[in-house]
């Protein structure tokens, strides 16, 4: 699986990894961007965000949208950066591009925790690929 594939597939299951190496998988939504990267939006204060800035390296595999993973998926290996500002704003419009009306719902429930108060910086992560690999991951 290339990772023009990975960033086509419906949901992703991204691999971060703890200080002690331990990794943790949750399922996200990706969308490929122009410059051949791919990218996804999460919340300010996520553990994928502390993870990610603790290391960037992550890994993704094809899976359901409970995170459930095939035991013959693919690994694709990349380096995550966490942006915000402009590149946030174009990872957004390629995930509304992608998904359409779910982006628009999931906006009218960050819409209310913006009422009550609870505001975040928007945040995005930005997949650069390495070379991919077949079978699960190590």
């Amino acid at each position: 699986m290339s990772d023009t594939t990975i960033a086509a597939a419906k949901y992703v299951s991204l691999v971060t990894f703890r200080r002690s190496g331990e990794p943790v998988a949750s399922p996200v939504w990706i969308a490929p961007l122009a410059d051949g990267r791919a990218g996804f939006t999460t919340n300010a204060d996520s553990g994928k965000v502390k993870r990610i800035r603790n290391n960037p390296a992550v890994e993704l595999r094809p899976c359901n949208v409970r995170g459930a993973v095939d035991d013959n998926a693919p690994t694709v290996a990349a380096t995550a950066t966490v942006v915000t500002g402009s590149l946030h704003d174009t990872v957004h419009t390629a995930i509304h591009n992608k998904y359409g009306v779910m982006v628009t719902l999931i906006g009218i429930g960050d819409a209310f925790r913006k009422l009550s108060g609870k505001r975040q910086t928007p945040t995005a992560i930005v997949l650069s690929f390495a070379e991919s690999r077949t079978g699960p991951s190590k």
